[in-house]
């Protein structure tokens, strides 16, 4: 595994906030699109009780918060913003992914990615700053300038600036509605300040020299999957994605931690990795048998 441990996002100061935590909690409901009655009845207390606690006319319990926030689906990093607010200690610890505690999951996310070769993979932090990755990622990057590969690399600044491997996508069009939708995702439903910004900048981006317009039925609406159809020294690779996240995380480094894995679209992706790898073990063998 390749490892970018600067590239890591550090660990959050307490946020220094004037906002209640009653001023939070009716946020995070508006993001969800519910109204006091509905919170007030999946949580199991009155909506009068609700309404006092979002105006500050109650005080809630530590346990209200924790309630409330599991039903509100709150991220664990807000979570522990509303039990601040509340005048309570956060609950979530937030340690490096290089901590010792965290060792087994440090472990787990190498031998996924070591397991997924040779397709490439790469694991992000919450604001897609690349963690780390597998040895088949690395040839797909060759293009980029060497100022974006620099940590902390973002992924997804580097799929879609003009000097990262936009160039080189083919479908730039469809992967950049798809890059733009998928972020606008996440912001809603983590109200990232951070991913706000990210999405502005990529949005802002040209056309690289020489994109194919789009194609009719292009739009991500019209497909199953969003491929990413790079063009390489091997030919144009096409690949589709799957995130795995950690199922019940209680740390908040792991909550926001996912990896990407790229899977073949077609058989001669496939094949051309497959046969990259066969060359690099054929080298490897005729490199040993040479120094004996």
């Amino acid at each position: 595994m390749n490892t970018l441990s600067s590239a890591q996002s550090a660990p959050s100061p307490r946020p220094a906030t004037s906002r209640t935590v009653g001023d939070l909690l009716r946020e995070w409901r508006q993001r969800r699109r519910m109204s006091q009655l509905l919170l007030a009845a999946e949580a199991d207390i009155s909506t009068r009780h609700l309404s006092f606690v979002e105006s500050g006319r109650a005080m809630p319990s530590r346990e209200m918060v924790m309630h409330l926030a599991e039903r509100l689906d709150v991220p664990l990093r807000a979570r522990n913003a509303l039990l601040v607010a509340a005048g309570y200690a956060p609950l979530f610890r937030e340690r490096p992914l290089s901590d010792p505690q965290l060792s087994a999951a440090r472990e787990a996310v190498e031998l996924v990615l070591k397991g997924h070769e040779p397709y490439p993979a790469l694991a992000v932090d919450r604001h897609w700053n690349i963690v780390a990755t597998n040895n088949a990622l690395g040839p797909l990057l060759s293009g980029a300038s060497p100022d974006l590969l620099k940590p902390p690399v973002n992924a997804l600044r580097l799929s879609l600036h003009p000097e990262g491997i936009a160039s080189s996508i083919v479908n730039w069009h469809a992967w950049r509605e798809h890059v733009l939708a998928r972020l606008q995702r996440q912001i809603d439903v983590s109200a990232d300040q951070t991913l706000s910004a990210l999405r502005d900048e990529l949005a802002a981006y040209p056309t690289p020299p020489g994109a194919q317009p789009p194609e009719p039925g292009e739009s991500p609406l019209n497909q199953i999957a969003v491929p990413l159809r790079l063009r390489t020294p091997l030919g144009v690779l096409s690949f589709f994605s799957a995130t795995t996240v950690f199922g019940t995380p209680v740390d908040v480094t792991l909550s926001e931690l996912a990896i990407e894995a790229f899977f073949p679209a077609d058989p001669q992706t496939a094949a051309a990795l497959h046969g990259l790898t066969d060359n690099r073990r054929s080298d490897g063998v005729h490199g040993a048998t040479a120094g004996t």
